[in-house]
């Protein structure tokens, strides 16, 4: 366990954050908190926990990606010989064995640099979106091309590239996958549990913003690297637009030629559209309860990541830094 360093990252998380430092601390490695302006007490709990602590300058705007750097800097230097870091988002609990377990994995495959396992939402039955996140989370096991917020990584890799780009406000650790990948690491995706995540999403509200955060970010990663052989995000852009912008627009703005019918024949297009993700979801596994709930809302989700997507070319054409989208409620 000394070859394994822990990287926390969070905002206002509360208790949640508690949890999450208690979840760490029994496994006897080093920790660094990364709070990104936090205006509760999670500076102060994470201090009381004895954690060592990095506090961003609030001059300049939060990313994620900004902050795991932060914490994997201070990491590095407290820890010159760790082999292994362990991110996770301060509202996660790490599960018992996981980070021996991850870290074993990594010794004995030296070309795989990521590790990821099942997070699990904690409280799905809380809401509906709560219930989506634990859907979209449960990816398929064995190699893959990009892992989540909460995974372990190889240090000398993570080295190699130059860690994550802190410009993105969203998606970074796809990104840097991408970037590992290109470098000869392998993603790997375990059947192990993970984390227990505590989403706290119980709003329509709060699903917009996340869904157009999403989208932002595939707009940002398309616009970095879709020229590469990969065409890195292109079609789930292209797909964003088509069904959450143009083809809305055409059937509204014809509408009135066509008596209404081309609103029908939209309606019509989004039920086909969503008939297919639900065929999709069913193939994987998913009950017909679910498989249904997922499909209507990744169709409705096209609509704030149709504004994500506008909001992040309207910042590129006038040179103006995005700025992190929160959907979650601070924690006491």
């Amino acid at each position: 366990m000394r070859s394994i360093g822990v990287v926390v990252i969070g905002r206002n998380e509360g208790q949640r954050l508690q949890q999450c430092l208690e979840s760490i601390i029994s496994e006897g490695v080093v920790i660094v908190y990364v709070d990104s302006g936090s205006t509760d007490d999670s500076v102060a709990m994470a201090s009381d926990a004895g954690v060592h602590i990095v506090s961003l300058d609030l001059s300049i705007p939060f990313t994620a990606a900004r902050a795991r750097n932060a914490g994997f800097e201070m990491l590095v230097k407290l820890a010159p010989n760790i082999e292994y870091v362990q991110f996770v988002d301060g509202d996660c609990v790490i599960v018992t064995g996981w980070l021996e377990t991850a870290a074993n994995y990594l010794a004995v495959n030296p070309s795989v640099v990521v590790v990821c396992g099942r997070r699990r939402e904690e409280f799905p039955e809380d809401s509906i979106y709560n219930q989506l996140c634990d859907i979209e989370w449960d990816t398929p096991i064995g190699e893959t091309k990009a892992c989540g917020g909460d995974s372990m990584m190889r240090v000398s890799a993570l080295k190699a590239v130059g860690g994550f780009d802190p410009t993105l406000i969203a998606g970074e650790e796809p990104e840097l996958c991408l970037r590992l990948r290109a470098n000869g690491g392998r993603i790997v995706r375990l059947d192990q549990e993970m984390t227990l995540h505590d989403a706290q999403i119980k709003s329509f509200g709060q699903f917009w913003k996340r869904s157009l955060r999403a989208g932002h970010a595939y707009a940002q990663g398309a616009w970095m690297h879709g020229r590469t052989p990969e065409r890195y995000w292109v079609k789930e852009s292209r797909s964003i637009w088509l069904w959450g912008f143009t083809l809305p627009l055409i059937a509204i703005g014809t509408s009135w030629l066509t008596s209404g019918i081309s609103l029908i024949i939209l309606i019509a297009a989004y039920a086909a559209l969503s008939y297919r993700i639900y065929k999709h979801q069913k193939a994987r596994g998913l009950t017909s309860q679910n498989a249904r709930l997922y499909s209507l809302y990744c169709v409705i989700s096209k609509f704030p990541q149709a504004q994500g997507q506008i909001q992040f070319h309207l910042s590129r054409l006038f040179n103006r830094q995005p700025t992190l989208v929160e959907y979650k409620n601070a924690t006491s």
